[in-house]
């Protein structure tokens, strides 16, 4: 796949249940799959997709609302921002290729499930799909 080794961290916000195994191929060597979403349903991971590029899993409790509170004062007071590139679900494809092709101007992408509907179409991208 287009991704395959190219994430240093992956942050697993997904509280629903599913399969964690997909989103390893995406780590490089050393990289980390940091869970703090909590599906009910335990999943269970390949350990040799971990042991062979040294990866690893990790957890964190994020916070109730008044520690979550606490941290957005803190960085509105000190003019703190995350360095995303907000995106439609339809983008997608593209914002996978740029993570692909290493581009110095991406850092993270946040795609703004707001935008998803029914009827959504993801744009194919020529790097992922060759007949787009």
């Amino acid at each position: 796949a287009a991704v395959t080794g190219k994430c240093n961290f992956i942050l697993d916000t997904v509280s629903g249940n599913h399969d964690a195994n997909l989103y390893l191929s995406a780590l490089a060597v050393d990289g980390t799959f940091c869970v703090v979403g909590a599906p009910q349903a335990p999943f269970s991971i390949h350990a040799f997709s971990l042991i062979m590029a040294r990866k690893s899993v990790a957890g964190s409790l994020i916070g109730g609302i008044p520690e979550t509170q606490e941290m957005l004062d803190y960085c509105a007071a000190k003019g703190i921002v995350p360095d995303v590139q907000l995106i439609s679900p339809k983008d997608a494809n593209h914002a996978m290729v740029s993570l692909y092709k290493s581009d110095p101007a991406v850092r993270r992408f946040v795609i703004d499930m707001s935008q998803l509907t029914p009827d959504l179409v993801v744009e194919p991208d020529a790097a992922i799909d060759p007949t787009a």
